[in-house]
């Protein structure tokens, strides 16, 4: 699992190999879904998909996922519509599967495509998980979602945070428009893009503490590609420490870095 979350290929395949050849350990379920998430993460898709089919375990809806994730990175449309074809088989109310292939689509700019994807959906009375960010000031905790309009402190929370978009795009800061993943126009893209919820919450964590205080917040699904590249600025631009845990690990951003390394 490190080794994938480093992006270290050659050393977690060595660790894989080693186990039966040297140890005479079989590898668990969990032993190939890290190496599936290995080698998907580094791009070797056609490899990770033949492991995932040669499983002695046979299917696993974590290992599929695991894959259709790695086809989300890599934009691959055709291993993603497969990958979430299992995991939709495997557990038929899993709105995972749907939410990625979707969201593949989308970034492709397939967005017919993406579309049906959101109708099947609901014709299958299939949820999406809404995303929010939390962050604990004071011993309360305080929940953003997107757009989040309800806090009480929304006025210094916006104002803070338009100060902060200019200071990110004056320190070279560009919107990752792929990140929207619907269909509008460039501008509004930018627009949505500025308020996501992690972004409310160091807001409001950068208001509320004070300076030096490290920030400590939780987000319930994958942080989004422009998010993860605005807290690195915002990092260095207020040096701050910024934690962020999101679905798939801990993101610990200082002045302008992130220790996943750009790898999530």
């Amino acid at each position: 699992s490190g080794c994938s979350h480093a992006g270290l290929l050659d050393d977690g395949l060595s660790c894989f190999v080693s186990m039966s050849r040297d140890y005479a350990i079989s590898p668990s379920v969990e032993h190939f879904m890290c190496m599936i998430d290995l080698l998907g993460r580094a791009g070797q898709l056609n490899e990770a998909e033949n492991l995932v089919n040669n499983m002695p375990f046979g299917h696993y809806t974590s290992v599929w996922m695991s894959f259709l994730g790695a086809c989300r990175i890599h934009g691959d449309l055709e291993r993603g519509a497969r990958a979430a074809q299992h995991v939709s088989e495997l557990d038929p109310k899993n709105s995972a599967p749907f939410v990625s292939l979707s969201n593949i689509y989308a970034v492709a700019g397939k967005w017919d495509d993406a579309t049906k994807v959101r109708k099947m959906m609901d014709n299958m009375g299939v949820k999406k998980k809404s995303g929010h960010s939390c962050i604990e000031v004071n011993q309360r905790v305080h929940e953003f979602i997107v757009g989040d309009t309800l806090h009480p402190q929304k006025e210094e929370i916006y104002t803070k945070l338009q100060k902060l978009n200019k200071q990110m795009e004056e320190a070279g800061y560009m919107p990752d428009i792929k990140a929207v993943l619907q269909d509008a126009e460039e501008g509004n893209k930018e627009h949505m893009l500025c308020y996501h919820s992690e972004k409310l919450a160091i807001a409001f964590g950068l208001i509320s503490t004070l300076p030096g205080t490290s920030l400590h917040i939780t987000k319930n699904l994958r942080v989004c590609s422009d998010c993860h590249a605005a807290t690195k600025f915002i990092s260095k631009i207020v040096n701050r420490k910024i934690i962020v845990r999101d679905s798939n690990r801990f993101h610990h951003f200082q002045h302008g870095v992130c220790s996943c390394g750009d790898y999530w």
